[in-house]
């Protein structure tokens, strides 16, 4: 069996003073790097006064040929006062504060106007009172030199302008570059966090430097992100230029391009198109509002107009990004009719305020964009999502075997890293992700998360009537689970 056919992620562990350092698939980690910025330790909690650590691998070309860049910023400036934090000082944790997270979180726009206008005014005091300084600046430094005599990498470490931020670069030709390069400047950049906050301030932490991410806690729909999405490499790649578009206005605005105003993403039921809107969401760092049915459709004459008219209305006065997904659009917005019965002029009615609406939203609010996903495309009409409303159209297919391994790859390691402790192993380390996905040839994403489901069901229950002798979870199993699923052909 080749290592493609594991699904238990490869890694180095190691120790760095006193803290276990786990670098997961960092070949892997290189690679991507070769096209696109990786980011890893996003996630990662550290010593005081260091607030956060960034560190980028990417790649460059150079004068004397292509390289590897590696890049950290470590900050000992507390965050900076963001709709998060402003947001988190005026709920707290009261009964009132909890239920108005609860509809900020459900996308309730009416309570996230009044916080947001409440956290305004908190905002204001807070500067008011000087709470809002930044940090103190570190002990002022020369620019110097760090390096590791194992792999003779050097990084330059220098300070910004504030003194708050020490940064560290090094770079590596290309072809010379391996994975003892990553750790030893994951190394470096822990040795500067201990030269900011203490020789044993690393003490019994342990941090895993991973492109995925891979949380301790298992994934939601909420927390997803697009490195967690599997098997969909090419409609992942298109999310991430939208990201890219939508991050840097600025680039945007200097060459007079407009980006993506409406994405429409369609395919067969449970491929994950509503899963991708809220990846793409995360990716973006926008709050995510889902537009049901039941918000729009009114039994009542006209209802249904003035409820789409309110919700474009409130779309314009968002302060912050925002992702207001559309989801079965075809439910929502049928094929304009063309007959002149009552129930084809109401249809027309709420697809011609939706045209009318899209039309300058994005000039009206660029922190807005619009998603749309429907299994039937056939059922919307082609003017009410034609360029310049909906700019990006996105077929979302079943995966194929190269995609469902990945798909039975990702989620089994998001179920080890939330759910594997010492002393219990929750699947084999032979897993074949290759067999399994030969085995679910025409399943989607989601019938390969119900495989899963009915298996760990099985186990969970023998567990419960064996106090705890059952094995780890094998190929056999999944495969039965599998044929299970397929039912008789």
């Amino acid at each position: 069996m080749t290592d493609a056919g594991f699904a238990r992620p490869k890694g180095e562990t190691f120790e760095y003073a006193g803290a276990t350092v786990e670098l997961l698939d960092a070949a892997t980690v290189l690679a991507a790097a070769r096209v696109n910025p990786v980011e890893l330790l996003r996630r990662a909690t550290w010593p005081e006064p260091v607030q956060r650590v960034d560190l980028t691998v990417s790649s460059a070309d150079r004068p004397g040929g292509p390289v590897h860049t590696f890049a950290a910023s470590i900050s000992t400036a507390e965050e900076p006062l963001s709709k998060e934090r402003i947001r988190k000082l005026v709920l707290g944790n009261d009964p009132v504060g909890l239920l108005l997270a609860k509809r900020i979180e459900a996308g309730d726009p009416i309570a996230t106007r009044i916080v947001d206008n409440i956290g305004a005014a908190a905002a204001a005091a807070y500067k008011k009172l000087g709470l809002d300084r930044p940090a103190q600046p570190m002990t002022s430094r020369e620019p110097g030199t760090l390096a590791d005599a194992v792999v003779g990498l050097q990084a330059e470490l220098t300070y910004d302008e504030t003194g708050t931020v020490v940064r560290l670069h090094a770079e590596v030709p290309r072809d010379d570059v391996t994975p003892a390069h990553l750790q030893a400047f994951v190394g470096l950049t822990l040795q500067a966090v201990i030269e900011l906050a203490g020789p044993e301030s690393l003490t019994g932490r342990r941090y895993v430097v991973s492109r995925e991410n891979v949380s301790k806690v298992p994934a939601t729909t909420q927390t997803v992100t697009l490195d967690m999405v599997g098997g969909l490499a090419d409609v992942v790649a298109e999310l991430r230029q939208i990201a890219v578009s939508f991050r840097h206005p600025e680039a945007m605005a200097r060459w007079g391009a407009r980006r993506p105003q409406g994405l429409l993403m369609y395919g067969p039921p449970g491929t994950g198109k509503t899963m991708l809107s809220r990846a793409l969401a995360n990716e973006i760092g926008a709050d995510f509002r889902e537009i049901r049915t039941p918000e729009i459709l009114d039994k009542w004459l006209g209802g249904s107009e003035r409820n789409i008219k309110q919700i474009f209305r409130d779309a314009r006065r968002y302060r912050v990004p925002t992702l207001m997904l559309f989801d079965e659009f075809d439910s929502i917005i049928s094929y304009a009719g063309s007959g002149g019965d009552a129930a084809s002029q109401a249809i027309n009615a709420v697809a011609g305020i939706f045209k009318q609406e899209m039309n300058d939203l994005i000039e009206a609010n660029p922190n807005v964009i619009v998603v749309a996903t429907t299994n039937f495309p056939h059922r919307v009409d082609d003017s009410l999502i034609r360029s310049g409303r909906f700019d990006v159209k996105i077929s979302v297919p079943k995966p194929d075997d190269a995609s469902r391994a990945e798909i039975f790859r990702k989620m089994i390691q998001g179920l080890i890293a939330a759910h594997e402790a010492p002393g219990f192993q929750m699947f084999a380390d032979d897993l074949d992700v290759g067999a399994l996905a030969t085995a679910s040839h025409g399943m989607t994403g989601a019938d390969i998360k119900e495989i899963l489901r009915r298996v760990q069901l099985k186990k969970a229950m023998q567990d419960a009537r064996t106090g705890g002798r059952v094995d780890p979870i094998t190929t056999d199993e999944l495969l039965g689970s599998v044929r299970e699923l397929l039912g008789p052909r």
